[in-house]
């Protein structure tokens, strides 16, 4: 299996890019991943959607959607366009250490 390293940290990932173990994901590490990626640095805002998605997906197993943000997480789409801008669901999961969520091209 493909592994990443960034700085001190060492992640396994798939084909994609996509973390394949969460455990291996650390917030000091979101914060460098979301640099890369043009973030910058993450506010509580971003804090919240990303704790959101590991929160839910330790309990249901499924990385959440960005439909499932909406309605269980109660996240406004725009604001998740407009912190995570392109394709927020890949982004969020990305930068929170889990697997892409199911539908997502």
């Amino acid at each position: 299996m493909p592994s990443n390293t960034i700085a001190e940290y060492t992640f396994a990932v798939n084909e994609e890019g996509f973390f394949t173990n969460r455990e291996e994901w650390s917030e000091p590490l979101a914060e460098m991943l979301a640099s890369m990626v043009g973030i910058g640095e993450l506010t509580d805002a971003h804090w919240a959607a990303l704790r959101f998605m590991r929160d839910d997906q330790a309990k249901t197993g499924v990385t959440p959607t960005l439909r499932r943000m909406q309605t269980q997480g109660k996240f406004d789409v725009k604001q998740l366009f407009t912190l995570f801008p392109g394709k927020p669901a890949k982004m969020m999961s990305y930068l929170a250490g889990l697997p892409k969520p199911v539908g997502c091209v």
